[in-house]
Parts: C-alpha cells; sequence; structure tokens
C-alpha cells in the first residue's frame, strides 16, 4: 500500500470516520474514500455497498478490476440504566460487534457484580458523555424510565446525531417524554428519530426477548445508516 494511502486511512480511523480503500488490480495504484466523498456511477455504488455492509469485495467496472476495502469505526452502545434489559443487551450488542458501555449513577444497580467486565460508570450521563462524547456512530439506548436519568443523553444524542436513540416505555410515556424534550432544547423535527416504544415489535415480553428486539433495531438502523452522509 501506498504511504499516503495508509496517512489518509490512518488519519480518518483517528477522526472516527469510515473510508474504503480502493485498489486497481491492473495497474496496482489505491487511494482512499471517506465516507461522504461522492463517487458517481457503478464505482459509487460498490463504494456504498461496501460503507453499507462493511465487506471487502472485488468489482469489475468498464473493464478495469477494483478492490475494494472498507475500513469502518466501531460501532457504540451506550446503555443508560443498569436494569435487566441492560443484562440482557450488553452481552447480546458486544457478540455483534459494539463496543458496550452501561452509565447509570443509582449505584445500587451499576455494580459490577451485576455486569462483570462490561464499561460500567456509577455517575450521571452529563458527566460520563463530557468525557466520551456521543457520535453518529453510537447507538443511544435509554432504559431507566426515569426522565432525571434518560432524557438528557437522549437530547445529547438528538444533537450528536447518533445512528439509533431509542428509549423506553409506552406512546403515552413517549408523549410526555416528547413535552420534556422540546423545553430541553431538541427540536421537533429531530424528535421523530427516537424509537419508542423501544425495539421491533415482535410481541416481546421478558427482559431478555426485549434486548433482542432492540439489538434487532439497532443493527437495522446501523445497515441503513452506512455509507450515508
Amino acid at each position: 500500500m501506498d504511504p499516503f494511502t495508509l496517512k489518509k486511512l490512518n488519519a480518518a480511523r483517528r477522526a472516527g470516520k469510515a473510508a474504503v480503500a480502493i485498489t486497481d488490480l491492473g495497474d496496482g495504484r489505491d487511494r482512499v474514500i471517506e465516507e461522504g466523498d461522492p463517487v458517481a456511477g457503478a464505482l459509487g455504488e460498490a463504494i456504498a455497498r461496501a460503507f453499507r455492509t462493511g465487506k471487502a469485495e472485488q468489482a469489475t467496472i468498464d473493464q478495469r478490476i477494483f478492490f475494494i476495502n472498507p475500513h469502518m469505526p466501531q460501532p457504540r452502545m451506550v446503555l443508560i440504566g443498569a436494569v435487566h434489559i441492560s443484562q440482557a443487551l450488553a452481552p447480546m450488542a458486544q457478540l455483534a460487534g459494539f463496543e458496550v458501555e452501561i452509565i447509570d449513577p443509582r449505584t445500587a444497580f451499576a455494580t459490577a457484580e451485576r455486569f462483570g467486565a462490561f464499561n460500567l460508570f456509577a455517575d450521571w450521563p452529563e458527566t460520563v458523555l463530557e468525557l466520551a462524547p456521543l457520535d453518529r456512530y453510537t447507538a443511544l439506548v435509554a432504559v431507566t424510565h426515569d426522565p432525571k436519568i434518560d432524557d438528557w443523553p437522549i437530547v445529547a444524542a438528538l444533537k450528536a446525531n447518533c445512528f439509533y436513540i431509542g428509549a423506553l416505555g409506552s406512546r403515552k410515556t413517549q408523549g410526555a417524554r416528547v413535552e420534556r424534550l422540546l423545553a430541553l432544547g431538541a427540536k421537533a423535527n429531530d424528535i421523530s428519530r427516537i424509537k419508542a416504544p423501544i425495539g421491533l415489535s415482535i410481541g416481546a415480553t421478558t427482559p431478555a426477548e426485549i434486548a433482542v428486539a432492540i439489538l434487532a433495531e439497532v443493527i437495522a438502523a446501523f445497515r441503513q445508516s452506512a455509507g450515508q452522509t
């Protein structure tokens, strides 16, 4: 790989950006395309597919063969609430490739005995997320059912354009939540992005089933958002 190409890939990685390395197998020349860079035609379609799937592929375009290798930031899942759903969801999300963090100021819930070696923060979301801000490769899952804990990180996730924002609660609960979020400065158009009730509608009732429904919805959102600006 050309040193300049490697340097550009490393810069994208440090900035938390997705990028693809494209190599022309005919002449060996390579280049880097960052997420959002415009590329037209069949090559652009192949690049978009690589961003969406995260998989390398070989593509023949105009009688030239290209190797397209995506380099994606690891997706992150931030769980607001060290509850039973989070106990089930954290290991599932980790197996699916997410970097998982659990935040809950309630020290009776946020314990190593309940969550083992996961990144666990027994502090307020405002404090934790100031040091590790949310971004568009983050899924925010708010499940405490406590406005004092859930509302601030939901607004922060909207502002950060997180690829997924979900909150536990019924439609009635969401209606009351919307009023509070507007008072906190959230924009009405953005609030429609919140998944509430949270998770795919599969009739889930137990914490483990709800965790499956949430993870499926998060993965769908991640794959649909990949490669979009």
